[in-house]
């Protein structure tokens, strides 16, 4: 019951995703294990260079209004780092251009198109590339469901339901702003003649 109360707390999109999957044991998806696999601790650099990056925003805006040529460099430079942030998280991953697939994702779940069927109770190590807003989120699940599509196309067959396990905060943030930010974006589509 809490499971279901969860997943109408929160919005759900359909979106296209990078996704790269592989099954794991119980104890790789527990909590210890999990935050130990983090190079930067409570959050992936996705998640930690948008917080900094909504920081960034009120000082901009103050700088846009008083020295605005200023304003206008310090722009460049973010973008830059944008763009060096986006190679290092693609460097050494799993994602491939193939991987490119239709996912329904929310803060709490997601359930994807998968080549393969697998079993309800599966743990997965999930690692998912945003690529509207190219933000990385790298987290653990358990397969709730499993489903033959109706008319399968192409390389997948089978729709995969999945929990998210112990999701770090930052990068649940970061999946909220993300799908609020589709859901906007969709909605203006729908708006224009």
């Amino acid at each position: 019951m809490n499971r279901d109360k969860d997943r109408r707390r929160f919005f759900r999109i359909d979106d296209q995703v990078n996704l790269y999957y592989k099954k794991v044991d119980e104890a790789t998806a527990t909590p210890a294990s999990h935050m130990s696999d983090n190079v930067l601790g409570n959050c992936s650099l996705s998640a930690a260079l948008e917080l900094i990056s909504q920081e960034s925003r009120i000082m901009m805006h103050r700088l846009d209004r008083t020295v605005p040529d200023v304003a206008d460099y310090l722009k460049l430079i973010e973008s830059k780092i944008d763009l060096i942030a986006q190679a290092i998280m693609m460097q050494g991953t799993d994602f491939k251009e193939k991987d490119t697939r239709n996912a329904n994702l929310s803060a709490s779940g997601l359930a994807f198109e998968s080549a393969e069927a697998l079993a309800i109770g599966d743990y997965l190590e999930i690692k998912m590339l945003l690529v509207s807003c190219m933000a990385v989120i790298v987290t653990y699940g358990r397969v709730i469901y499993c489903k033959p599509k109706k008319n399968p196309e192409g390389l997948y067959s089978h729709i995969i339901g999945v929990d998210y396990i112990n999701m770090k905060e930052q990068d649940r943030e970061l999946l909220i702003r993300h799908v609020v930010k589709r859901q906007m974006q969709k909605l203006r589509e729908n708006k224009e003649p």
